[in-house]
């Protein structure tokens, strides 16, 4: 979704893009096409790399997949090449990289080497000393939040979201887990709110993306709830939403930055080891409180909504939030870009 948003923002400043992708389960290869973009799509192989942490999210070995790639990006012969994925390193990136072509890395790990011209970064707390000993001496480094890789609406609805929390109380509440969620946490955290005592003015707004494979168990376990649960899928207002929400329950993923942007309180759901540095980052800035989904959710849940029903905490996490995120940094990313060519 991040390069997506790069992509959008790229072809509204006059330039062309390719996506490449394998065909995993649950892609989103048709989003990409729909949104106008040529999408090249690869299957998914059986050879597989052990060295890299996340080797296995690839669907090939590295030299398999540089194979595939190699002859699609010397026929194409872009001036960039932006590569985000955590299974691929600098053998990969020297390996396909056209002559003259520069390129640009999207990580959040700092766990391996990169061959690139720049490297983007956008987790709060990360520094170019992260990458120290990662990267040519050449290569810029943006990090941080102030760059991350939001869709314009965002930014838009920043102002009017931020005015309408100074009176706010809790009384919408979004979840929004990630839009596959395949291991369904969105339906044990339902599970978990139905036994909590709430305000009786308490609503709930669950969104899901069209490929969550848990939709209808989602849906049945939403229609048994004693609160008021709306389940919303594969939609295109998610900004919107954000900013009409008092809280949210949310995956400490990119999304992080997006309700940053917005001034968004959150309990934030760690689902991920990648999410963790993140997270606790978040945490440590008071924009953001920590729910541990590998303990009981509700004793938690309970605690954290008592707190968040105090509209002095909503506003002090709303502020910390929009501190940390803007909504410009895609328009920064694209300045580095053309400025480098």
């Amino acid at each position: 979704m991040r390069c997506l948003t790069l992509a959008r923002a790229l072809r509204e400043r006059g330039h062309d893009c390719l996506f490449i992708s394998r065909e995993h389960p649950g892609n989103l290869l048709k989003l990409i096409s729909d949104e106008g973009f040529a999408v090249h799509a690869l299957p998914v192989g059986s050879e597989l790399d052990s060295e890299l942490a996340h080797a296995q999210w690839l669907g090939a070995s590295q030299a398999e997949d540089a194979l595939s790639c190699k002859g699609l990006l010397a026929s194409w012969c872009p001036d960039w090449l932006v590569v985000d994925h955590y299974a691929l390193d600098h053998r990969w990136e020297v390996s396909v990289r056209p002559v003259g072509c520069r390129v640009l890395v999207i990580d959040d790990l700092a766990d391996r080497q990169h061959s690139c011209d720049l490297l983007l970064d956008q987790n709060l707390g990360r520094s170019r000393l992260d990458y120290q000993d990662l990267l040519p001496q050449d290569c810029a480094i943006l990090t941080g939040p102030h760059y991350a890789l939001l869709r314009p609406e965002f930014a838009e609805l920043r102002h009017g979201s931020m005015i309408r929390r100074q009176n706010s109380r809790l009384e919408n509440i979004l979840i929004s887990l990630g839009g596959v969620d395949q291991s369904n946490h969105t339906g044990l955290l339902l599970e978990a709110l139905k036994k909590l005592e709430l305000p009786i003015r308490t609503r709930f707004t669950v969104v899901l993306g069209r490929t969550s494979p848990n939709l209808q168990t989602v849906l049945e376990t939403a229609n048994g709830s004693p609160w008021s649960v709306e389940v919303l899928c594969g939609i295109n207002n998610m900004a919107q939403r954000m900013a009409d929400a008092d809280l949210a329950i949310g995956a400490a993923g990119g999304s992080s930055w997006e309700r940053c942007c917005l001034g968004l309180p959150t309990l934030l759901v760690i689902l991920a080891e990648n999410q963790k540095d993140g997270g606790l980052a978040l945490a440590g800035r008071g924009a953001a409180l920590l729910i541990d989904a590998s303990v009981s959710l509700r004793r938690q849940l309970q605690d954290a909504l008592v707190m968040m029903n105090e509209p002095q905490a909503l506003q002090q996490f709303s502020i910390a939030a929009s501190h940390i995120a803007d909504g410009l940094g895609c328009a920064r990313v694209l300045e580095t870009m053309e400025a480098r060519r």
